[in-house]
């Protein structure tokens, strides 16, 4: 099993696929990584050598933040937005959608189930 930055790669996937499992790789992205490191796109992730693992390592390593570094630089764009009170970052802090999608019926991922009103208890007269 190839781990690479940190996750655990799908053995029975081809190492395109399989590099996608890693975030911010895309298919793109992946296919560009193979390329460099000389690395047949369609062979499975088991059938990996020790030396095109670390060859993929390498080159993931200087391209560019992919998982924990990449998820912290998203973190913290979204945290200056909501401190400087941008629309986006408002939008964020409320848990609306943030690209203009309506809100009026759908939305339902971004804002959760629904809220039914509830009927309060009935008061006993006397």
């Amino acid at each position: 099993m190839a781990r690479i930055a940190g996750v655990d790669l799908p053995p029975s996937k081809q190492i395109w696929i399989g590099l996608t499992y890693i975030y911010g790789i895309g298919r793109k992205r992946s296919k560009s990584i193979l390329a460099k490191a000389r690395v047949d796109e369609v062979r499975k992730v088991k059938d990996l050598t020790e030396d095109e693992a670390r060859k993929i390592r390498e080159v993931i390593q200087e391209d560019g933040a992919v998982e924990g570094d990449l998820r912290k630089i998203v973190a913290e764009n979204i945290k200056r937005l909501m401190e400087i009170g941008s629309y986006r970052g408002v939008r964020h802090r409320r848990g609306l959608p943030v690209r203009g999608q309506r809100t009026h019926t759908n939305a339902r991922g971004r804002k959760g189930p629904r809220r039914t009103a509830v009927a309060g208890k009935k008061k006993v007269s006397k």
